[in-house]
């Protein structure tokens, strides 16, 4: 296990209304830092009472400007930002909204992968196609985050394995990880599947398959 990298501190506090599509409405308090490992503007949206208990429900959620902004069905991350938020509220927790576009290679890469994947590539072997990791996502800024909220223990909303690696090799304990939804379209199945085939990621195949 590795020692949480030191220095990050809070900047800001700020509560801002959320209002999703479909009319779902919540207000979060907006948390923001100095001192993030990697420089960037990660920020941190607290949800519900997380000090309703010691072991909060957080998500680490990656930004997708195509899929969160702009609704695009080639992936989940719109719907799973959604449901997150929703369910976060409703437990008590914080939701680490992630300056990694494209699994952390950028937004023109990855509308450069997308093209690939139009010709039959899926997401990951686009990515190495263009010479860039399947996925570059480093989570040292994300527990510098939590250590500097005060959270030290969690259980963690997602389907990816490798948060939970990179989380507990930081020194933040995860007691369990809580599946999100699957929200499969029939532009983002093979996407999905893919996610399950390279990385082990728990998305039920069956689900995903009509």
């Amino acid at each position: 296990m590795h020692a949480t990298p030191a220095g990050a501190t809070v900047r800001s506090r700020v509560r801002i209304p959320l209002r999703f599509a479909d009319g779902y409405a919540v207000t979060a308090e907006a948390v923001t830092f100095h001192g993030l490992a990697d420089g960037a503007e990660h920020v941190a949206l607290v949800l519900g009472d997380p000090t309703g208990s010691d072991t909060p429900l957080v998500r680490l959620h990656s930004e997708c400007l195509t899929g969160d902004v702009f609704g695009s069905a080639r992936c989940d991350c719109g719907p799973q930002l959604r449901e997150a938020v929703q369910r976060i509220d409703a437990a008590g927790g914080i939701l680490l909204y992630l300056r990694q576009e494209g699994r952390g290679i950028g937004l023109y890469n990855k509308l450069d992968a997308y093209a690939l994947q139009d010709t039959g590539l899926d997401t990951y072997e686009a990515n190495t196609a263009l010479g860039l990791p399947e996925d570059a996502r480093d989570y040292t800024a994300a527990a510098q985050m939590l250590t500097a909220l005060g959270v030290r223990k969690l259980d963690l909303l997602s389907n990816n394995p490798d948060k939970a690696r990179q989380l507990d090799d930081l020194g933040i304990l995860v007691r369990t990880t809580v599946p999100t939804g699957v929200f499969a379209t029939g532009s983002s199945v093979r996407y999905l599947q893919a996610k399950a085939q390279h990385t082990g990621h728990t998305i039920e195949l069956a689900c995903v398959a009509g």
